[in-house]
Parts: structure tokens; sequence; C-alpha cells
């Protein structure tokens, strides 16, 4: 029978190399385990997945048919491998911790008694600085949907309001239009937001991110929740919730007219409220909370400054500035 495109692959000689059962079976169990018992998120098991189905492939290719038989060499060589083809060296760390994960996995089981990755290290990932936007930027980003009352329709209320909590709230656009009626309170802040592995934080909106929500939810949404029955904040028109794509196509339509960079993103708004927020004094630990950063470290990538504002801030306040 056949594996399917993404278990098999050709050799050298021409012959389509698959899977061996075995790792396949195991690949299988490891990867139910972390989505049942670990509770991580679809996206990263999904991520895995391929990183393993890849690594099993090329086991099979090289006649490694069990996890006992792997070593060290064979690992340096599947990395190599990856680099050769092209993967980005982010892809190749995130595949060798896949393969740790399973590895100490088997070792739990007790299916294994050493680790071949114990003494493999991990890529040196460069890391890069979020691209953010100035708050000039945010402003006429944001004013794209402030028409006169005439002109304003269901549509334009949720689209302003769906950028201000994406701002003003820090949210990923995942995040965003996961909101259901039952994560807003009367005043409408704090906001209660489900972020990855569904882990659930409290933000606080201002005053223009309340008010552009509140015009929405008892101007715009009414008319398209089906009497009431939805429970998703941010509706499409037929009255279901809003579907990351198109939430994604309304955020680059806004972004080509306000005349932005077309390399913008929704994320960027994300990476701007952060940086914003710490260029305006906000505690990073507070910053941390708001953003649901599991590790602080994440959170100082944003404490980078406008080299400009740094030149400004050295001539006022030092003596030979």
């Amino acid at each position: 029978m056949s594996q399917g495109r993404d278990t098999q692959h050709r050799t050298g000689s021409g012959e389509e190399a698959q899977v061996p059962p075995r790792l396949e079976a195991e690949i299988a169990e490891f990867l139910d385990a972390m989505r049942v018992e670990a509770g991580l998120s679809r996206n990263t098991v999904s991520a895995y997945r391929s990183d393993l189905r890849s690594l099993g492939l090329w086991l099979g290719g090289v006649g490694v048919t069990d996890w006992e038989a792997l070593d060290e060499d064979a690992i340096v060589r599947w990395l190599g491998a990856r680099r050769g083809s092209g993967a980005a060296e982010s892809s190749v760390a995130r595949g060798l911790v896949a393969l740790r994960m399973l590895i100490r996995f088997q070792i739990a089981e007790g299916a294994l008694k050493r680790d071949p990755t114990a003494r493999i290290s991990s890529p040196r990932l460069r890391r890069l600085l979020p691209t953010t936007l100035t708050p000039e930027d945010v402003d006429a980003l944001l004013s794209v949907y402030a028409v006169p009352a005439d002109e304003e329709s269901w549509r334009t209320l949720r689209d302003r309001a769906l950028l201000e909590v994406l701002y003003a709230g820090g949210a990923r656009i995942s995040e965003a239009i996961g909101l259901t009626t039952d994560d807003l309170p009367p005043d409408l802040s704090p906001l209660r937001l489900h972020g990855k592995g569904d882990k659930m934080r409290v933000v606080p909106l201002g005053r223009t991110a309340r008010e552009a929500l509140d015009r929405w939810m008892r101007e715009g949404r009414p008319a398209l929740a089906r009497g009431g029955r939805a429970k998703a904040v941010f509706l499409s028109r037929s009255g279901r919730p809003l579907d990351r794509s198109s939430a994604w196509r309304r955020v680059k339509e806004a972004v080509a007219t306000a005349g932005l960079p077309s390399t913008t993103s929704p994320h960027d708004l994300r990476h701007s409220f952060a940086t914003h927020m710490l260029a305006g004094g906000a505690d990073l630990r507070a910053v941390q909370e708001m953003l649901g950063h599991a590790s602080i470290r994440t959170t100082e990538l944003y404490t980078h400054l406008d080299e400009g504002h740094v030149r400004t801030v050295h001539q006022m306040h030092h003596p030979r500035g």
C-alpha cells in the first residue's frame, strides 16, 4: 500500500524510500502524547510531525529501521542533509528539538536506554529584532476606518475594532478572532485573551480601543449575530466567526490604504504595542504578562530603541553629548 507523498521519496537508486513501520508507529505515539498529555498546540504538533517524518524518510533511505540503531553520526548527517536541501536554520533547530523530545519520550517509556542527541549542540540562531511601526504609522493605520458617520458600515465598525484590539491589546490575530462575548466584561476592559496552549491572560484596553469595540458591539455586530446566538466577537457577513485569512486580508487592505510598506503584517501591531509600551516606561515584567510570553528573554527583544532616539537622549543627558 502506498504510504503517501509525505512518507516516501526517491533514494539514490531510484527506489521510493519509506518511513520504516516501527518508526512511523512510534512517531505517531509520541505526537499523540505531546498533543494530549503535554498540551502542545496543533501548529507545534504539526511542525514536529513534518520534522520527524522527514527524519523517518531519511533513515528509511539509509537503512535505519529502529531508534536503537540511531547514532550521533547519523543525526549529524541528517541535520546536514536538511541544510543541504535549503531548510532554514530555525527549521533545522526545531527538527533537532523534536527528535530530542521523541528520544526522551522513548527513554521515559523504557523503550530506549541511551540518548544519541545528548552531545549534539543546538544550532545557534540569530535573534532578529521584531519589525515595529512608529506611533505615526500606527495612527495612519488606525485612521483608515475613521470615516464620516454616514459612510460607516458594519464592516467599517468591525475592522476598526479589530485593529484597535490588535494594537491596544497586543493580541495575536488568532487571539483577536478567538474572542467570545464571554471574554468581554461590561466595560470592555480588561479583555480575556486565549493564547498558545489555550493559556488565558488578561489585558486592559485604553479608551479609544474600548470606544471602537463598544460601537461594533452595539451598532455593527447585532445585525449579524443571528438573534444573539453567535458567541464570537468578530463575525463575518454570514454571521459566522471571522476566520484568520479574512481578518488577515482586512488588515492588509488597511495597510495598503494607509500607504505603509506591503510587508507590514498584523503581527507587527503586536510588536509595536510592546515596543511603544516599553519606550513609554512600562515595566518589562508587566509587558511580558500582557504579551503572554513564557520567558522574559522573548520580551527583552522589544527593549531595542530607535537609534535616533538613543542619540537624542545621549545628547540631552550626557555631559559631553
